[in-house]
C-alpha cells in the first residue's frame, strides 16, 4: 500500500480517504476466503476426546451434504457450522454465523446461528441437560430445516472410516459463495462504481 487516508479523527474523514480505504478494503476482502479456511485449519489436531478431529468433523459434515446433493451455500456451511470452536468455546455456533451472515440466506444463517442446541438432543442428556431444549423453537420456520441438518450431517460426522474429502474440494465453493454479500450494512457502497485508477 502506497497511499492512506490522511486523518486522525474519523470525523475529519474525507470522500477521498474513503476512495483510498475503499480501495484498500475491495483487495482485502478477496482473500476473505482463504482467511477463513486458515482459521478452519486452527482445528485440525484438536480432538478434544472425540473420535476424529474438528477439522475432519467439518470437512465430513460438508462432503455428507455434498454428497446428499445440497447447493454449495449449504455445502459451505456444513464445512463452517464449527469454525467458531477455537475462539466461541463456549458460544461456537455465534462465531461461524457471525462469519457467514453476509453470504447466506436467513434459513442457512439460522441453522448454523442454532446448530448447537439441535445437536444436543444426541449428547445433552448425557451432561444432566434437557435433551429436547431444540423444542423451545417447535414453532419456528426454521426448525426442521436445522433439526435434519443435524440428524443428517453434522450428528454422523464422527465417523474415521468415512468419507472425507480434502479442504480443496471446498475451495473453490467457498470463494463463490463469499464473492459477494447477499446482506450487510456496507452492500450498497460495495455496488457504488469504483472510481477509475490512472
Amino acid at each position: 500500500m502506497t497511499t492512506k487516508a490522511t486523518f486522525v479523527r474519523m470525523q475529519d474523514s474525507t470522500r477521498e480517504d474513503w476512495q483510498t480505504i475503499g480501495g484498500e478494503f475491495m483487495h482485502f476482502s478477496r482473500g476473505l476466503p482463504e482467511r477463513v479456511i486458515k482459521h478452519l485449519q486452527i482445528l485440525e489436531g484438536d480432538y478434544g476426546g472425540f473420535p476424529v478431529d474438528r477439522y475432519t468433523h467439518s470437512l465430513q459434515t460438508a462432503t455428507r451434504a455434498l454428497r446428499d446433493g445440497r447447493d454449495e451455500e449449504y455445502v459451505v456451511c456444513a464445512l463452517l457450522h464449527d469454525i467458531g470452536d477455537t475462539l466461541g468455546s463456549f458460544n461456537h455456533p455465534d462465531i461461524a454465523a457471525a462469519i457467514l451472515k453476509p453470504f447466506v440466506s436467513e434459513a442457512n444463517h439460522w441453522m448454523v446461528q442454532h446448530h448447537g442446541i439441535f445437536q444436543g438432543h444426541y449428547f445433552f442428556h448425557h451432561l444432566g441437560m434437557d435433551r429436547d431444549m431444540r423444542d423451545q423453537f417447535k414453532d419456528h420456520p426454521h426448525y426442521a430445516h436445522t433439526a435434519e441438518f443435524c440428524e443428517r450431517y453434522d450428528n454422523p460426522a464422527f465417523d474415521p472410516e468415512a468419507e472425507t474429502l480434502p479442504i480443496e474440494h471446498f475451495m473453490p465453493m467457498l470463494a463463490r459463495v463469499m464473492a459477494q454479500p447477499k446482506q450487510s450494512i456496507y452492500k450498497a457502497a460495495l455496488q457504488q462504481p469504483q472510481p477509475a485508477t490512472v
